[in-house]
């Protein structure tokens, strides 16, 4: 590392915490500051949604995959795309028009508010964990900069994504997130891919040097890819750090065809990541850990102010992950969580009542206690594990159900939600955290409960029914319906 190196990261974190103060000078509501004002074109809309996703673990972990069973490591990051392309093709659209800001509020309008706390937690709980994961990252890269000490390095990375969403929720975290994407683009398609393939001698040489295995497309094995596609792509269809970045889409269109684009460039994201892990494998082949890859070839294979640059892209990396789940933690916290045990009425269209300074409040707790959680937490792929099994087991049938089946009703989400969530959570105490069988017979039985008590209950009222058609539709709703979520309205 040169002072010019030094310089590109001084000068990229500085300029994150300027766009933080510059993005509360926009925000001058609720809307603004949860969804960036539902008025994101496609341009800002498709790089700020590749941002979001494509964190800590698809760029240092994707090459790590990479270093480990080569071309076939980009699986992990093709499931996250492949997951965007269905939320954006199939289901952004009718989601962006519900006019609402947590998955919470969705079940609360689809089934009439009789799910909407249980779920709240679920979601809080992921959301939280994802915050966790993404903000230890930031030990890696630090050490890698600076040589700081481990929590050092967390309190200082954390400290900044914590100051600039305070300061100016969606809004700054939309405006940081662009400019992330682009480093990222450019750090990591740009430069390390090309670079990286040329020190390794190029492809031909590469295919010499490794093992047939290394350029077999699934040579990570079938299982493995199934479970990704269970965990991360339908984790992408659900996640409430996701859905909050449709609800920023300025109409359907950009809705759709931004995160198309998104997901179709987290496919080229998925590729470089194990090509750049495959190089490195060739050039490093006596590494300590997978994950150790990324930090080596950058140190090693890049030029003076090259270095800076890539290592300010795996900040962008992390940082977007990590700002994007804090905001939606501490919006899941105040508004499904806090509100309904205050009995507070859930606004979810109008932004005419303004609480910023309420969910300003939120996320710097909640960013305190990610900070905190992170210090004292060792194991980052059991925590996500947790995480994304609790999510996809309990709520990926309610939702998805609510979406497409008419006859699913409150009490069949509140029983998926339950069932899935413990068979998700007994089987990882009995087969391992790690285990495939959590999240396989979670599913399942998440799918049985929601059926069977669905069938098995009188159907959904007409007139819940009524309003949920008409928000879904984009169709004019009633002032009642426009401004309180069925919770409140039937309480």
């Amino acid at each position: 590392m040169t002072a010019v190196d030094y310089t590109v990261i001084v000068v990229y974190l500085a300029g994150m915490l300027a766009l933080g103060w510059w993005g509360m000078r926009r925000t001058s509501s609720t809307s603004d500051f949860l969804v960036a004002g539902r008025r994101l074109g496609p341009l800002m809309y498709s790089g700020t949604m590749a941002a979001i996703v494509l964190g800590g673990a698809s760029t240092i972990g994707g090459v790590g995959l990479g270093y480990q069973y080569g071309l076939s490591g980009a699986w992990m990051v093709i499931a996250i795309g492949l997951g965007l392309l269905a939320l954006s093709v199939f289901f952004s659209a009718r989601i962006a028009r519900l006019k609402v800001y947590t998955v919470s509020q969705m079940l609360d309008l689809r089934y009439g508010g009789s799910s909407g706390l249980i779920s709240g937690i679920v979601m809080w709980a992921y959301t939280l964990m994802l915050a966790v994961t993404s903000t230890i990252a930031y030990a890696t890269i630090f050490d890698v900069i600076f040589g700081l000490d481990r929590v050092v390095a967390i309190v200082l990375g954390g400290a900044i994504v914590v100051c600039y969403s305070t300061l100016g929720g969606m809004w700054s975290i939309t405006l940081t997130d662009m400019v992330q994407f682009v480093v990222k683009t450019v750090g990591v398609l740009l430069l390390l891919l090309p670079i990286a393939v040329v020190k390794a001698g190029g492809f031909d040489a590469m295919k010499a040097e490794l093992p047939h295995g290394y350029f077999s497309p699934m040579g990570i094995g079938g299982q493995t890819v199934f479970t990704y596609v269970l965990i991360y792509s339908f984790g992408m269809l659900i996640g409430q750090d996701i859905w909050q970045r449709v609800f920023t889409a300025r109409d359907d269109r950009v809705a759709r065809l931004g995160g198309t684009a998104a997901g179709t460039y987290c496919l080229a994201y998925a590729v470089a990541g194990a090509v750049i892990g495959t190089a490195a494998r060739v050039l490093y082949p006596k590494l300590g850990a997978p994950d150790d890859a990324f930090a080596t070839i950058v140190k090693d294979a890049l030029p003076v102010g090259v270095k800076g640059l890539v290592l300010a892209a795996a900040l962008s990396a992390v940082m977007s992950t990590s700002s994007g789940a804090l905001i939606a933690c501490a919006t899941v916290a105040n508004n499904d969580i806090w509100a309904r045990m205050r009995g507070r009425t859930l606004r979810t269209a109008g932004a005419s009542h303004d609480e910023i300074g309420g969910n300003r409040v939120f996320i710097l707790i909640m960013g305190v206690a990610v900070i905190g959680i992170s210090v004292v937490l060792n194991d980052v792929v059991e925590a996500l594990t947790v995480a994304y099994n609790m999510l996809v087991g309990g709520l990926l049938m309610p939702i998805l159900g609510g979406l497409l089946w008419k006859r699913g009703t409150g009490a069949g989400a509140l029983a998926s939600v339950g069932v899935g969530g413990l068979t998700v959570i007994a089987l990882m105490g009995w087969k391992g955290i790690l285990a495939n069988e959590p999240i396989y017979f979670g599913l399942l039985a998440s799918l049985v409960a929601y059926v069977a008590v669905s069938l098995a209950t009188k159907p959904t009222d007409a007139a819940i029914l009524d309003v949920w058609r008409r928000r879904l539709a984009g169709e004019p709703a009633t002032p009642t319906s426009e401004t309180t979520s069925p919770a409140t309205a039937d309480a």
